[in-house]
């Protein structure tokens, strides 16, 4: 990997962890400057989620400082220049998820444009 491949997938993980902080994950607003505006997930319920149904739960309040989110394995690859596809496993209280992420760098900075979460067991 070349040294600015490195960088794009460092920058995008260290995004990617910011979202898994509890603080900002509480905050709207640190949450939609992470989101692209064409943002979509597609949860580990299955449920269909983009930036405007992210951030009504964001900012309903009941995104709390609960317990950490445990993340391993984290991995990423260049797809192409300005854009990051990251693969970890999370474990939030018992409940593990494989999860896969792209990010794609914009004026604003590394945004993540789409996210998938599936249950492990």
């Amino acid at each position: 990997m070349t040294d600015e491949s490195e960088r794009a997938v460092q920058a995008a993980i260290e995004a990617e962890m910011r979202l898994l902080d509890p603080d900002v994950r509480a905050s709207p607003s640190l949450v939609s400057e992470l989101l692209d505006p064409e943002f979509l997930e597609i949860g580990a319920s299955g449920r269909r989620w983009d930036v405007t149904s992210i951030l009504t739960v964001t900012s309903d309040g009941s995104v709390g400082p609960e317990a950490p989110v445990k993340v391993s394995e984290m991995s990423g690859a260049v797809l192409a220049p300005g854009l990051v596809h990251l693969t970890y496993f999370t474990d939030h209280s018992g409940r593990r998820a494989r999860r896969s992420s792209v990010w794609r760098l914009t004026e604003a900075g590394w945004r993540m444009y789409f996210h998938q979460g599936t249950l492990t067991g």
